[in-house]
This record gives structure tokens, sequence and C-alpha cells, in this order.
């Protein structure tokens, strides 16, 4: 199995501008998000990218593809239909391809030489299968990520056999059915927003889009049949993903970017000094209301 093709999701509501954002990489060089995801991709050998959009978005992502433009294609989805059928508008450009899949609401950064799209690459090359990125993720982040649970598969550091897939679970739940040896209390193997598809996982996408009692299905409600099926594996990637559509999510992103890279020791030394600011600030006594103010609050 090669994999050089990748579907990039992008026409979630509310979150089609996030690849749109503007950040600095670790070079010092001004990009959007979108070109960060895109060079993610292209890192690890992938040579044709399919970005899915919402109709009148592809004006503003060609503009934010920059020099990157050649290697993207686009394709709409037309309604809000969820996640699964997201995936699906890129159905024919993959055809019968394995495909590497990203949403584009999150940036990566390896801890290796490796980026963290070459990392689940090799992985699912060498077990010929869908693989899914994982991260340790703690109970009170469920509410935002697919969680998934199973056996470590001998002599792969980080490799899971899955056998649980549940999408954003309650804690309750969590503890009950998704617990994954190895891991610390209150962690779970939360998906990273990257994943290695095939078409096995397609027939997936189709059946949970067809199924009139599920209200806009999601990747996770695919994968769960998965295990059911064949092979599918979770990899702990060496590496850490950034959802910027949470709150402050591309603050953190860009930070985490920053003290990567070559302006390190800037940002440590402005960090530093914007919380001895903080800390010199006076705390601000609370102020006793008139008695006028009281007599007219407590008529309210």
């Amino acid at each position: 199995m090669r994999v050089r093709k990748a579907v990039i999701t992008a026409a979630a509501p509310n979150q089609n501008t996030l690849p749109l954002q503007r950040l600095v990489d670790g070079s010092g060089e001004e990009k959007t998000a979108l070109q960060l995801i895109v060079e993610e991709t292209l890192s690890a050998g992938v040579e044709e990218i399919c970005v899915v959009i919402q109709p009148g978005d592809e004006d503003n992502y060609r503009k934010a593809a920059g020099g990157s433009l050649g290697n993207l294609q686009f394709v709409h989805q037309e309604r809000p239909l969820g996640y699964a059928d997201a995936i699906l508008r890129a159905e024919s450009f993959c055809g019968d391809d394995a495909f590497l899949h990203l949403v584009g609401d999150h940036l990566y950064l390896s801890a290796t030489t490796k980026s963290c799209a070459s990392q689940l690459i090799e992985m699912a090359e060498q077990h010929a299968c869908p693989v899914s990125a994982v991260q340790s993720t703690r109970e009170h982040r469920l509410p935002y990520f697919g969680i998934v649970a199973g056996a470590s598969v001998p002599r792969f550091d980080g490799l899971y056999d899955v056998r649980t897939v549940v999408e954003k679970p309650t804690p309750t739940l969590a503890e009950q059915s998704l617990i994954t040896p190895g891991l610390r209390s209150g962690y779970y193997l939360g998906y990273f927003g990257m994943h290695v598809l095939t078409p096995a996982v397609m027939e997936c996408l189709h059946e949970v889009v067809d199924d009139k009692s599920m209200e806009r299905p999601s990747l996770s409600d695919a994968m769960a049949k998965l295990p059911h099926r064949g092979k599918y594996l979770a990899y702990q990637l060496h590496g850490r993903r950034y959802n910027i559509g949470e709150q402050y999510g591309v603050l953190i992103a860009q930070l985490a970017i920053g003290l990567s890279g070559r302006d390190r020791d800037l940002l440590l030394t402005e960090l530093v000094e914007l919380l001895a600011t903080r800390a010199e600030q006076p705390v601000t006594a609370g102020i006793e209301p008139s008695a006028e103010s009281s007599s007219t609050e407590g008529s309210n």
C-alpha cells in the first residue's frame, strides 16, 4: 500500500475560516494555517491533495494556499451534512487508493525529525491497513475528540489494535468502555485529526451516511465499524496536535510553533516580561456601593 493522496476537510459550519488564519512558522515566515497543513502532507510524500470546502469559499482558499496552490484541487460540500459526508465528497478523487486525511482546524508539531504525517504513513504502509493517529488525551478534553481503545501491538511501541471507537464520549462511558492498558489514569487515546484511510473506510462512510437514524454522522461513526471487518490500528505519534478551533487555539498553536523554532528565545523573553508585568500590577480592592446605589439595587 502506498499513500500518495490526501484529503483535507474544511467545510464545517463556523469553522471554514480557520484554515485562512495567519501564523508565523518555525523559520519566522508568515503563512496561513492552510499552507502549514499542506506542507505537513507534502512532507510525507503526498503528491495530490483534495480540499473539501463550502460553496463560495474557493477564491479565499486559493489565495490562502500561496505557493502550494498547484498541489490542490477543491470539491464542495453543498450542504452541511456532517463530517462523514464531507469526506465522501472526495470519493472520486480518492478512487481505489488509500489516502491521508487531515482536518482543517488542526495544526501538527512533530517531536522528531520526521513530520507527524510521515510517521503515520510509514506505519500504515508497513501494516497495509487503516491507521489513525492518536494522542494521550486527558479526561476533561473528551468532549473535543473521538476516542479509541484497544490492545498494544507487540514489538511496536505506541501501536494499538483498535477494538472500540466512540465520538466525544462522556467521562462515565470512557471509564467504563474506553480504558487502554498502559495509559495513566484519567487519560485516553484521542484522535489526532490525522488518519490513513482505505476504500474499506469509504464503504463504512456510505453506510453511516445512508443510515436515516443517524443525524450528521461523523468519521468516528464509520471507524467504529472497522474493528469488525479487519485490521484497524491506532498509532501514538511523536508529536502534538493543536486545535485552532478552540478558545485561544490559534494563540496556543502559535506559541507552540514559535517556541520550537528560530524565535524561541525572543518569545521566552516576551513571555517572561509579560508575566512579570502582570505580577507587578496591584490587585484593585472591591469598592463598596453607595447607599443610593444599594437601595436602588435592592428595589429591583
